[in-house]
């Protein structure tokens, strides 16, 4: 039986890795499993690069920015699964949702009503000599961080001048936010809703509003690792995509929620976690929505590493002047996730597997059957609040698009 450490933070989209620990779906697949608990991506980056970490649940982001030597000692690593689709949220401190509401959002989620009420305060507070509102989130290479940009941009903020950016970890949010040290912040659940229930902060708009259906957390390897273990690796997947499928039905929530709530896992109360799991988030301290896809597992092939979204990512990158664009460095970034290993693992399976590697984010307007090596895989809905679209064939003509309405 082989042996594997792998390493996550603790969050509502750790779910598949935990209950395939947890429901002996990596034994079954001849694994032995050991989980290692971290609170901050840098530690994950770290114990990935020095090889204490054979694998581990890390924002979509990292294995570009590491393939493409952005941040020290960068491992060459591999994300040949996804673990999910959305799970985070923007949220703000109950004094800035309040002027926010003030200002015409109508605490509804929708973002471009939040954005345009945000930008009105941001006007308001500079025409006072008030200092910019400080916002986090979690880690540079995060989408997190790209994609509260992206809302920002869209909205006619400008995230580097507007407001200032810093960095914590997801666990340490409501407590920063609470104390008045930032006034909010983008993170994984459950930070959010623990600080909408405590009656700190308010969410104001969620991943799933923003760019819908896309990747919040990849598992990812060192390259040479997955080289010399191709059947650990196809072992390893099949017993996540196993996972996936469990977590996803929802007669299993309250046992998952269980699971999640462990103290050696994410140490909150299981009645807290379990309500995400169907969608329905805390705004407030005693308000809820339900949001269609705010976290999927299983379902529109959240487990797919789609190489559009990886691009899409770059893409971002690249704006924010985190690298330069190059044809070198957008293949580096397609080929950091890597759907041929996923296909090969998952044959066994019998499951519908995309036919395609990329696709145009944001051009199914509604649940639409896709080409697949079995039936029944839909897609969709899916794109982003402002109507835009992303062709992974177009990624330089976006990046300049994007580049000129910052």
């Amino acid at each position: 039986m082989q042996d594997l450490s792998i390493g996550f933070v603790p969050l509502l989209d750790s779910a598949i890795v935990l209950a395939a620990e947890a429901k002996g779906f990596f034994i079954e697949e001849g694994l032995k499993v050991r989980l290692t608990r971290e609170t901050s991506w840098s530690a994950i980056r770290d114990r990935l690069a020095v090889g204490s970490l054979q694998a581990a649940h890390v924002l979509a982001p990292m294995p570009i920015a590491a393939n493409l030597g952005l941040f020290p000692l960068a491992p060459k690593l591999v994300a040949p699964i996804a673990l999910g689709l959305g799970g985070n949220a923007v949220t703000v401190s109950a004094a800035l949702g309040a002027a926010m509401e003030a200002e015409g959002d109508e605490r509804d989620l929708d973002p471009a009503k939040a954005g345009a009420a945000l930008k009105r305060v941001i006007a308001a507070r500079r025409a006072e000599g008030l200092p910019p509102l400080r916002f986090g989130v979690v880690y540079v290479f995060s989408g997190h961080n790209l994609e509260l940009r992206y809302w920002l941009a869209a909205n006619g903020i400008d995230p580097d001048r507007d407001i200032e950016i810093v960095v914590l970890p997801p666990p340490f949010m409501p407590d920063a936010v609470e104390a008045g040290r930032i006034d909010g912040y983008c993170a994984g659940e459950p930070w959010n809703t623990i600080a909408a229930r405590r009656g700190a902060a308010r969410i104001v708009t969620v991943k799933a509003k923003i760019w819908r259906s896309s990747p919040e957390k990849v598992l990812a390897l060192p390259a040479d690792f997955v080289e010399a273990n191709e059947e650990t690796v196809a072992a390893l997947l099949r017993g996540l995509y196993r996972a996936s499928q469990w977590a996803a039905e929802p007669e299993n929530h309250g046992e998952l929620a269980a699971i999640l709530s462990e103290p050696h896992h994410l140490n909150v109360d299981a009645a807290v976690l379990q309500p995400l799991l169907s969608g329905t988030v805390a705004i407030s301290e005693k308000a809820e929505a339900t949001v269609e896809d705010f976290f999927l597992t299983s379902a529109k092939a959240a487990t797919f590493p789609w190489q559009s979204h990886a691009l899409w990512f770059y893409s971002q990158i690249v704006r924010w002047g985190l690298c330069d664009h190059s044809a070198e460095n957008a293949e580096i970034a397609k080929m950091s996730y890597r759907p041929d290993i996923y296909r090969r693992a998952l044959q066994p399976l019998h499951t519908p597997l995309p036919g395609a590697s990329l696709k145009v984010e944001g051009a199914l307007k509604a649940p639409t059957p896709v080409g697949a090596s079995a039936g029944g895989l839909i897609l969709g809905p899916d794109g982003f609040f402002d109507g835009q679209t992303f062709d992974p064939d177009q990624v330089g003509a976006y990046i300049e698009q994007q580049k000129a309405a910052v």
